[in-house]
Formats: structure tokens, sequence, C-alpha cells
């Protein structure tokens, strides 16, 4: 199962469950929900919005904090920007 299937798959049985307990009055008017729950199921969504843009923000700041350096390939970057300089320089173009 792909990353994308199980994401989907995901969303609908949240989607499934959720929906019911949203429009309770109309699919379920036996159900009684307090005011208070109510809303609280009304505002579902937007905190799993939230909390996956924080989740989201946490890991890139993570990574971005223990990316690591490659020493060799800065020297082999550097080495491919000498060879460049000196052919367009053997071209006869200006370079620097």
């Amino acid at each position: 199962m792909t990353k994308a299937t199980q994401a989907l798959t995901t969303f609908a049985l949240f989607f499934a469950l959720w929906t019911p307990l949203f429009f309770h009055s109309s699919i379920l008017p036996f159900l009684p929900i307090s005011e208070s729950l109510d809303r609280v199921i009304a505002a579902i969504p937007l905190w799993l919005i939230v909390s996956f843009g924080s989740y989201s923000l946490a890991s890139i700041g993570y990574a971005l904090f223990t990316f690591r350096d490659c020493p060799e390939a800065h020297q082999s970057l550097l080495a491919e920007i000498n060879a460049a300089k000196t052919d367009l320089r053997a071209r006869g173009v200006s370079v620097d």
C-alpha cells in the first residue's frame, strides 16, 4: 500500500466516522449529543489540520537542525566548478 493510498484510506475512514456525528440531528436524530460536544465535533477537522501543520513544521525544523555537512560533496562540487570555469575560459568566456 502506497503512502497516498494509506492517507486516502485514513481520510475516508475519518470522514465516514465524523460525518454522522456532525450531521447527527438529521442522520441520527435518536442520538442525544450535548451542545458542548456538538461544538467539539465541529472543530475536530480544524484541530486536525492545525495539528498536521504543526507536526509538519516541527519535522522540517528538526530535519534542518540535524542536517549533516558533506565535506566530500563540497570538495567535489568545487572541483566541478573549477573544471567548468576552465572549460569556459578555454572557449573565450569571461568568468568571475
